[in-house]
């Protein structure tokens, strides 16, 4: 049946991921999750058929890299039973270039993989993936490196901001947060629950950009705690200069972690 095969493939997809790949349904899709949970523990049954599942658009990509994937399913009841399947190429701060570039890889994939049993499993596992990762490892060689981040002038003083919020647990926000840092160079880490606290330090103007990013989200009790030049206490060059004999070799420079979760 072709809501058996889908829910197949799904689960096919879902654990064949590898540690830093993310994959979710976008939220007007959330009886996906809960059919696709079903299934993996009991397989396959006629209360998945009475869920009335339609189409489904998953989310599917790398932690810290502007380009990820939307994938739509559609349950066809056409003479062949077919399903038919809509592949979207999504970004940020990525041009129409890029995206008819991708565009174009994805048709090329999907015409050599052909009438395969599972064409979006393939298409995903065997090619763009594999493809995202060799994007994202050359993009992070010419990317600056922390200490680069942190070199201060007087036209780029490094500044941090603090945020807390009543809770923090949307992916949709959690991703935005990751790719923000990334495309703007920012250091930072995030709590998620309740409630929730986000930290981000970097250059000035990329810390305004970041806040105003964060502040035109709808968020609940959202509050801007802080947002100012990082103490010099706290800055690398500090502590380069720091010694102190009686305690021994000391660590010369702060390790800022990449923003995470």
């Amino acid at each position: 049946m072709i809501l058996e095969s889908s829910l197949e493939e799904l689960q096919l997809i879902k654990c064949s991921l590898l540690p830093t790949e993310i994959f979710f349904f976008l939220d007007h899709c959330n009886v996906w999750e809960q059919a696709l949970d079903s299934y993996a523990s009991s397989g396959y049954d006629q209360s998945l058929e009475e869920m009335n599942l339609s189409s489904s658009t998953f989310h599917i990509g790398l932690e810290n890299f502007n380009v990820w994937f939307e994938a739509t399913l559609h349950l066809s009841a056409s003479e062949k039973q077919l399903r038919q399947h809509l592949i979207s190429v999504k970004g940020e701060n990525i041009s129409r270039d890029q995206q008819e570039d991708w565009q174009r890889i994805i048709e090329e994939k999907l015409e050599e993989i052909g009438n395969s049993e599972y064409p979006i499993y393939q298409l995903f596992t065997l090619h763009l993936l594999p493809l995202l990762h060799e994007r994202q490892e050359k993009a992070s060689e010419i990317s600056p490196s922390p200490q680069d981040v942190h070199a201060t002038s007087k036209s780029n003083p490094m500044y941090h901001a603090l945020f807390t919020s009543h809770h923090l647990v949307s992916p949709t926000k959690r991703r935005n947060l990751q790719q923000w840092s990334s495309s703007l160079s920012c250091y930072g880490f995030a709590k998620v629950g309740y409630p929730g606290v986000i930290y981000v330090e970097g250059i000035q103007e990329n810390i305004e950009e970041f806040v105003d990013k964060v502040k035109a989200m709808q968020w609940l009790a959202l509050k801007l705690r802080l947002m100012e030049p990082v103490p010099v206490t706290l800055r690398p060059s500090h502590h380069q200069s720091t010694s102190n004999s009686d305690a021994g070799e000391r660590r010369t420079s702060v390790e800022r972690p990449n923003f995470k979760n």
